[in-house]
C-alpha cells in the first residue's frame, strides 16, 4: 500500500499504518527494516510478509531515517524516534508509548 508517498507492506488496514496486529487509535507508525530497506507497521507484519532474514538497525545507523508518521508522513531518524516522546515532532500526533517494549525487533539494544 502507498501511503504519504511511501510503500507500506505488510497486513495494512488503513492511511495512517495500522495493521491487523496493532490498530488502536494511536497505533501510527510504520519502521522501516533494516534488513530489507521496507516500511512495516510492525515485526508481526515484517515476519508474515517480509524478507524472511530480519535483523535489527545498528546503533551506528541510528542518524538514519527509518520511522515514518502514519498521520503526516514526516520520516524520523532512530534517534529522534527513539527521544521523541511518543509524539511526532513534526504534527505532534500521537504514537502508542507500547511499542518501545517492541524495539529489541527493530534497534540494536
Amino acid at each position: 500500500m502507498h501511503i504519504k508517498g511511501k510503500t507500506v507492506r505488510g497486513k495494512v488496514l488503513d492511511e495512517e499504518t495500522r495493521c491487523t496486529h496493532y490498530h488502536s487509535e494511536i497505533d501510527r507508525i510504520a519502521i522501516k527494516f533494516y534488513c530489507c530497506d521496507t516500511y512495516y507497521p510492525c515485526y508481526e507484519c515484517h515476519d508474515e510478509n517480509g524478507c524472511g532474514s530480519p535483523d535489527v538497525w545498528p546503533a551506528g545507523k541510528f542518524d538514519e531515517k527509518a520511522v515514518m508518521c502514519g498521520a503526516c508522513g514526516y520520516e524520523l531518524t532512530i534517534s529522534e524516534y527513539l527521544v521523541c516522546g511518543s509524539r511526532c515532532p513534526a504534527c505532534s500526533a500521537l504514537f502508542n508509548p507500547g511499542c518501545r517494549l517492541h524495539r529489541h525487533y527493530y534497534f540494536e539494544t
